[in-house]
């Protein structure tokens, strides 16, 4: 008689949440994994993107389809098994996706649509650290206010995860960069990202310090991820004509938006997703080409990246919200 061969399921770790609420309701555990189907791959992920947009979708702010959920949206990792009719990858790839929800997690399977395959001299926690974070610089800098050399911008949260790459990316464009920071310690990094002028957020005597450098012309763009703790004053620091781009909300959203301050200066304001500039194929790995390339060409210099286990996910998650992390997190499965 034969022996009846029992299939052992495939285990994989992840962090899931059975409810929204503060990080404590991040909680590690194993899940079992099949395999992939048509158009699928199995990726083991190397490093795992944290974005403070996963806070939203944990915290309540951000609805989730169902429970329990996997947080997360970005991810690098090695391609360990494909379904059918996957023809542009195959096992041992290198790849990284972005905003494909599910992303805290050992191993799991996606869909190769939003996969981009790593460029060999890009390691795969630089791969996790830029890839929404580096495609939403590459979309406010050549997207919702072209940088050109002469600009002067004026970058918020400047020593954080896309705005030391903003910084960064404008310095290379030719831009003069002023640079908001929250403590000393990230004004030092700010400083050694090669930022032009760097404040304290709110200290004494920062907009006379803005106006003084721009000879009373006021900045070309804002670039604010903050919100609520530095919109208003950005208005006032921004040239006739010019243009605010609040690409995030660290701080909340504003309380209140002056529109008639904005038409008095006839200053433009865009709220740009990124989803709506990486819209199929063709934007996809434009972005990848565009964001891998300053990466290679060191405009991003030596990327500072704030590691954490997949384990300490709800650790990682107080880190960011009480804005203690600098630079790109990731997490380690």
């Amino acid at each position: 008689m034969l022996d009846k061969i029992i299939e052992i399921p495939y285990k994989t770790s992840s962090i899931n949440i059975s409810r929204q609420g503060d990080p404590s309701v991040l909680t590690y555990s194993q899940e079992v994994l099949g395999e992939p189907g048509p158009g699928e791959v199995k990726i083991r992920q190397a490093a795992i993107g944290l974005n403070f947009v996963d806070t939203y979708f944990r915290s309540g702010m951000f609805p989730v389809k169902a429970f329990p959920y996997v947080p997360g949206i970005e991810a690098a990792g090695v391609i360990e098994a494909t379904g059918p009719w996957v023809t542009d990858f195959k096992v041992g790839d290198r790849v990284a996706y972005h905003f494909i929800p599910g992303a805290y997690a050992e191993v799991r399977i996606v869909g190769t649509h939003q996969l981009v395959h790593v460029p060999d001299n890009v390691s795969l926690e630089e791969a996790a650290a830029v890839m929404v974070k580096g495609f939403t610089a590459r979309m406010l800098v050549k997207e919702t206010y072209k940088v050109k050399p002469g600009d002067v911008v004026l970058v918020h949260a400047a020593a954080g995860g896309v705005g030391s790459l903003v910084s960064k990316w404008a310095k290379a464009l030719g831009a003069t960069v002023i640079g908001t920071v929250g403590s000393e310690g990230k004004r030092q990094i700010a400083v050694g990202n090669g930022i032009d002028y760097v404040f304290l957020t709110h200290c004494e005597g920062f907009a006379k310090s803005v106006l003084d450098i721009t000879k009373g012309r006021g900045v070309d763009v804002v670039y604010d991820g903050v919100g609520k703790d530095t919109f208003a004053e950005s208005i006032g620091l921004i040239k006739q004509g010019g243009k605010i781009v609040l690409y995030g909300s660290s701080s909340g959203q504003p309380e209140h938006i002056d529109h008639a301050a904005l038409r008095a200066k006839s200053i433009n304001m865009l709220t740009p997703v990124l989803n709506a500039y990486i819209s199929d194929y063709d934007s996809l790995h434009l972005f990848a080409r565009d964001t891998f390339a300053a990466l290679q060409s060191g405009i991003f210099d030596a990327l500072n990246i704030t590691r954490y286990s997949l384990s300490e996910a709800a650790k990682a998650h107080r880190d960011i919200e009480s804005r203690e992390t600098i630079g790109s997190v990731i997490l380690i499965p």
